[in-house]
């Protein structure tokens, strides 16, 4: 399967959340997908479909196909520590999270897009492979061509946002990776351990 290109609403309905950030249309039809709507009784879940819908959620948020899921979630598992933990620590280590979590994009798609058109640097290096996975220290910058995109400029108008495992030096459009966040700096609402047992049948 190729990555989703359709509506985000209809995915965002279908978690019962905006996992792709502010949505007015969501919030105007917070129910989920399909032809009876909010009107449509739904029997209770089972429990592998819980945990499938929250391994999805989390797909859908990171913006990352299936197999690369698995893999990083192999990882995660060769890692020692909390595996849920860890598995959230490299999604949020991904260079296309960083991006938009530095405000450089105002989602992850468009974050996706500028690493992959060739605008991010890191450690002064044209890096553009979105899944790249950050270490410690590592600093991400505007490309110097690519400081005036009016795309990035509105981005970093529009947002706001502090992260303490990020630095910002809005003068030189760079920011610096500190270290993978503790689970608490991450905002995401993802119950990772329903992944991990689903993972772990």
């Amino acid at each position: 399967m190729a990555r989703y290109t359709g509506p985000k609403t209809k995915i965002a309905r279908k978690f019962g959340e905006a996992i792709f950030g502010d949505d007015k249309n969501f919030e105007k039809r917070n129910y989920p997908p399909g032809q009876h709507g909010a009107g449509k009784r739904r029997g209770k879940k089972s429990e592998y479909a819980i945990q499938l819908m929250e391994k999805q959620k989390a797909k859908y948020t990171y913006g990352i196909l299936e197999r690369q899921f698995r893999n990083l979630f192999k990882s995660a598992q060769a890692a020692g520590g909390i595996t849920g933990e860890v598995l959230l620590q490299y999604c949020e280590s991904r260079l296309d999270n960083v991006v938009y979590r530095l405000s450089i994009a105002n989602s992850r798609s468009a974050a996706r897009q500028l690493v992959s058109h060739r605008h991010i640097t890191v450690n002064g290096e044209i890096v553009n492979i979105p899944s790249y996975r950050l270490k410690d220290g590592d600093v991400v910058a505007v490309r110097e061509k690519s400081k005036s995109l009016e795309a990035i400029e509105n981005a970093l108008a529009a947002n706001s946002n502090v992260y303490e495992w990020l630095t910002w030096n809005a003068d030189q459009k760079s920011g610096t990776f500190v270290k993978a966040p503790e689970r608490l700096q991450i905002p995401e609402n993802i119950k990772e351990q329903l992944i991990v047992e689903l993972y772990s049948k």
